[in-house]
């Protein structure tokens, strides 16, 4: 034992060394009621951040606690070990990739270790090693023979930097910045590799309103990045024989009010007019700021014709306008779009409004644009009518309109010009073109690094001379990786049969446990790795290696731990090291504090006080253990021993909600809030053996799920010979029904005194009476809540035994109709009594006075009076 209480570091390797060998946390591979309990799995950077102290302890937590209930739990970790950092790592170290991301690992490894999370180490996956990737390989050719493989000429995403492609979703902020390195990105043209994800758009937008365990910022953030908009499609044709432009727009309704078209710089006619046209050039080189504050553009001498109208709308170029939105191409109509506005109004160019709330009320759009739905005005034949209608029937009437879904999701283009990742298993022959590699040639394994300028892969000159599969002739290697997120996508399923050799996992196992029961992560990952897992997942299905069609059943997105205000960065220097924890407090003081400081979704501040009073208490709890003699604990099953059993029920019931609901802060509160009452009651009386056992017993197991190390000890200093990993999760032993009324009534009535002794100045109270409710009083109230008559006083004044209390009962029902809307019911009077008899003790304790708990027919009748439903009477002298 440490001064301070316990010797944490020996209690916590004691335990550790006893789960390893008992191989404690091994999950069976038949199981009877599956529970599938996942934190998204870590990049090895080198060491562990309070971020993953935080997350993996929810996951673990969570884990312990379905295991006590008696699940079958599948709670497994792995690496998201591929990816550029790590190739730059050794670029610095002239190391290699491999040997710098097994040495995180092992760090990493440790660490977890050392905060005890009970995972089966035995499905381990590193997302480097052949043996995994070959599986990345595998699904690329049979998604490839599904048709959902393209290889295409496209304008990506470049970071200068990190010199290679990035996915739209990887694009940072309004600055457009590289998600890894901050670099401004740029665009480039370049031959890709592209998943088509826009084949399952649809789906996967529909079936967001099915995650009902997901929090709704996430649902909502991929419903806008999968952007499907529902409109027309009208051909313009453009002057000088430029052809005919498709336009899209959800608002058909207002194409009386289009006074320009607009092109963006990178539209084929825009690139065109560049050759001949030095304006528009040097807006589109120079001035051209998709990402600026304001729309800007310029003139052009082309015209575009309203194919509703006739008229001729003059063209611009516009930064607005994006290239792989939409056809490239709009029709601007200022009096019904706030940024056309804002364009019209820079360039001088004519508001028109076509639609109104009402046809007697035309908005003036000279300042602002009128963006609602409405009647449609100066239409010619399509005035009057409404929004919706005009937009129907514009579409059906109109040469060459059609309704159209667009979206703004686009293909994940997967292509990586880096080494340290999948290679894609393609081979380019000249004479056969692209070329699946064969199954039984997988994996393509990755040659040594060499450690150079742009794409190392390109520097394998062995490595890549090859012969084609299909005609033996010499070929090359396709030289560019798949983006990490490939292999995240559906890691979750290789932990249900890591070593499975004939396919990436065994569909059988894989449809006992999936989905995931509860996946925890943050939210940085609520577009990129979620919607791609989706997409995986559901591929998956249709190829029949999956029931499942999403992944996750519910989701919990964990806020970060910061410093002062601030996220914790190493570039800040405000990083608080969890090793440095787990030294001087232990592993269990840093999993505490990190749960009970805020519910998970939450950010909360680091706090070396709460970490000093999360260790605190730990101590306390150890001594109160420690110290109990069960044989000299001889008091009576009396009024307090009950009162105390049925705080320990209490206890549990929260616990349970609060866990299931994964608050888990709330559970500790409440568990630390029996730990300090089973102190005093030990202080206050001969504690009842029975009952005292019982409080430690339950306040064990109910912090065992946090806590671990110090809970396996104290479980055994309680008699005990199996671990509490494996005990049953407490039940309650009485009705908990009303043990939320039965507190509430407690705690308001010890604030009542508290404040009659502050008010009144006394400092020394010899006794207090507490006087509850009379019987009448609760069947008038009972008589207004249930009552729909609109005076309640006669109603209430029906009962006879109401009506003998005369003007008492009088004045008692005018209270109840002024205060009708907020009543509800209160414990019966015979239940408030019971209750505030047990609670007596807790009153003496604090207020050092005798106290009494008395029916209103006992007290005195001045002081009965003011005695109501959930509320009694207080006399002090």
């Amino acid at each position: 034992m440490s001064d301070d209480g316990y010797d944490h570091t020996e209690v916590e390797r004691r335990w550790q060394g006893a789960w390893d060998d008992a191989s404690v946390y091994r999950t069976p591979d038949d199981v009877r009621d599956p529970t599938y309990v996942l934190g998204m799995y870590p990049y090895p950077s080198g060491e562990l951040h309070m971020g993953h102290v935080r997350n993996y302890t929810i996951t673990d937590a969570y884990a312990r606690y379905r295991r006590m209930q008696g699940d079958d739990v599948l709670h497994p970790m792995g690496w998201d070990a591929f990816g550029l950092p790590a190739e730059n790592a050794a670029k610095e170290r002239d190391s290699n990739p491999r040997d710098w991301t097994f040495d995180c690992i092992d760090t990493m490894r440790g660490q977890m270790e050392a905060m005890g999370f009970g995972y089966d180490w035995e499905r381990e996956i590193a997302t480097c090693e052949p043996e995994y990737y070959q599986w990345n390989q595998w699904l690329f050719s049979r998604f490839y023979e599904e048709g959902l493989v393209e290889r295409r000429d496209a304008e990506v995403n470049w970071c200068p930097s990190c010199e290679t492609v990035l996915a739209d979703e990887q694009v940072e902020g309004d600055a457009e910045l590289c998600w890894r390195c901050d670099t401004p990105v740029e665009q480039r043209e370049l031959d890709q590799w592209f998943l088509k994800i826009t084949e399952y758009a649809d789906e996967l937008l529909d079936d967001i309103d099915e995650l009902e365990g997901w929090p709704d910022s996430v649902r909502q953030m991929q419903r806008n990045w999968i952007g499907r908009q529902e409109g027309t499609r009208l051909p313009f044709e453009i002057s000088d024989g430029h052809g005919e432009v498709e336009a899209f727009t959800t608002r058909a309704d207002t194409v009386f009010g289009a006074t320009f078209f607009a092109l963006a710089p990178g539209h084929e006619i825009t690139q065109s007019l560049m050759k001949e046209d030095d304006q528009v050039r040097e807006f589109v080189e120079h001035e051209a700021d998709p990402e600026g504050d304001e729309p800007n553009g310029v003139p052009t001498d082309l015209t575009a014709t309203n194919p509703v109208t006739g008229e001729e709308l003059p063209v611009y170029v516009a930064d607005f306008v994006l290239s792989d939105v939409g056809t490239g191409a709009l029709m601007g109509v200022p009096g019904h779009d706030e940024r056309d506005h804002a364009f019209a109004t820079k360039l001088g160019i004519d508001i028109v409004p076509v639609v109104a709330p009402s046809e007697d009320d035309v908005p003036d759009v000279s300042e602002g644009a009128y963006t609602e739905d409405g009647v449609v005005v100066n239409s010619g034949e399509y005035s009057g009518l409404a929004s919706a209608e005009a937009r129907e029937r514009i579409t059906e009437e109109t040469e060459g309109a059609e309704f159209h879904t667009q979206y703004r999701l686009r293909d994940w283009g997967i292509s990586r010009q880096r080494y340290w990742g999948t290679p894609i298993p393609v081979v380019n022959c000249e004479d056969c073109g692209h070329v699946m590699v064969p199954d039984e040639e997988l994996p393509v394994e990755l040659p040594e690094f060499i450690n150079t300028t742009g794409n190392p892969l390109d520097a394998a000159e062995e490595w890549k001379r090859t012969s084609c599969p299909d005609c033996g002739q010499e070929a090359t290697r396709e030289t560019d990786t798949m983006d990490t997120f490939v292999d995240s996508s559906w890691y979750f399923l290789r932990y249900v049969s890591p070593d499975f050799d004939d396919a990436p996992f065994d569909t059988e196992r894989a449809n006992d446990w999936m989905p995931v029961d509860q996946y925890v992560g943050g939210i940085e990952h609520a577009v990129m790795h979620l919607l791609y897992s989706r997409f995986f997942t559901k591929v998956l299905a249709d190829m029949e290696l999956v029931e499942t069609r999403e992944p996750f059943t519910n989701l919990l997105a964990q806020g970060m731990v910061q410093l002062e205000g601030s996220k914790m960065s190493k570039s800040k220097g405000n990083v608080v090291s969890p090793q440095a924890i787990v030294e001087e407090y232990g592993a269990d003081t840093a999993r505490l504090f990190t749960m009970q400081a805020a519910q998970p979704e939450r950010d909360f501040d680091w706090d070396d006080q709460g970490v000093q009073s999360a260790r605190a208490f730990l101590s306390r709890l150890y001594d109160l253990v420690s110290e109990f003699d069960s044989a000299a604990a001889n008091g009576e099953h009396d009024a307090i021993a009950e009162y105390v059993s049925r705080e320990i029920d209490a206890t549990i019931a929260t616990a349970v909600s609060e866990f299931e609901s994964l608050t888990f802060n709330t559970a500790l509160r409440e568990t630390r809030s029996l730990v300090g009452l089973l102190r005093r009651y030990r202080e206050h009386t001969a504690v009842n053996g029975e009952t005292f056992a019982r409080g430690l017993s339950v306040a064990v197991r109910l912090l065992a799920p946090v806590t671990p190390h110090i809970s396996e000890e104290l479980w055994r200093e309680l008699g005990n010979d199996d671990f509490v990993v494996d005990a049953p999760w407490p039940t309650p032993e009485s009705d908990t029904t009303d043990y939320e009324k039965r507190r509430r009534l407690v705690e308001n009535t010890q604030r009542d005194v508290r404040q009659i002794l502050d008010v009144a100045g006394i400092e020394d109270p010899s006794a207090i009476d507490i006087v509850v409710t009379p019987e009448w009083k609760y069947r008038a109230l009972e008589i207004a809540v249930e009552s729909d008559a609109p005076n309640v006083i006669s109603e209430i004044m029906q009962e006879p035994a109401i009506r003998e209390q005369g003007d008492a009962a009088a004045s008692y029902g005018q209270d109840l109709q002024a205060e009708r809307e907020a009543l509800s019911l209160t414990l019966p009077p015979e239940t408030e009594l019971e209750t505030m008899r047990r609670a007596a003790w807790l009153f003496a304790e604090e207020f050092d006075a005798d106290v009494r708990v008395l029916t209103a027919e006992e007290a005195a009748d001045d002081v009965a009076r003011k005695a109501e439903p959930g509320r009694p009477a207080i006399n002090i002298d």
